[in-house]
């Protein structure tokens, strides 16, 4: 069993020292060290480091947000870390600690949080596109082309006009105009009938 420390510091002006001597003398065998923000989830050490882990292996930092800084980025970095037979531990936050039953029931917990969290959100989402659709609302990237132009644009291509020169003429790409000349589903069933 190896424990190795992370410590990361947002920038360049700060020190990784004192994480570097916590970790240290909590046991850590090697500390890799990282100066990027928490935000980015791909750190270059921290991938390093888990790489490393083997079954009984601990992963060490510092305090939580040293670690992530959202709860759904914790839960992927310490499912990464449970794959690798390892746990983790933080120091400032005992209950943060994989190599308990109630370290795991708390992780467990917060997943479950997390996972409750991200479907009330899916739910309020999907309810609100819902009512703005119902209100008319539109969504995806605007059109390029008028009614008047797309109108234009069809008449010109039933008078013989080559597609890649409507699409200059109008500042569109070519596919623009191409998917305008091809038949809609509702024109396909209806030359079907």
């Amino acid at each position: 069993m190896t424990v190795y420390g992370y410590a990361r510091v947002s920038t360049n002006g700060q020190t990784l020292a004192s994480q570097d001597a916590q970790l240290h003398a909590a046991g850590a065998a090697k500390v890799y060290f990282e100066k990027a923000s928490g935000a980015k989830s791909d750190r270059a050490e921290l991938a390093k480091v888990i790489r490393r882990l083997h079954p009984g292996d601990v992963l060490l930092v510092t305090r939580l947000d040293r670690l992530a800084r959202s709860t759904r980025d914790l839960l992927n970095i310490l499912d990464s870390i449970g794959k690798a037979g390892a746990s983790f531990k933080s120091l400032a936050d005992p209950w943060a600690d994989t190599s308990t039953p109630h370290g795991k029931l708390m992780v467990t917990v917060l997943a479950g949080l997390a996972e409750f969290e991200r479907s009330l959100i899916l739910a309020r989402t999907s309810d609100g596109r819902i009512r703005a659709m119902a209100k008319g609302v539109k969504f995806g990237r605007p059109s390029s082309l008028t009614p008047h132009q797309k109108q234009e644009a069809l008449q010109r291509l039933q008078e013989g006009a080559v597609q890649a020169d409507l699409a200059r003429s109008y500042g569109v790409s070519q596919a623009t105009i191409s998917r305008l000349a091809a038949p809609g589903p509702f024109e396909q069933s209806a030359a079907a009938e």
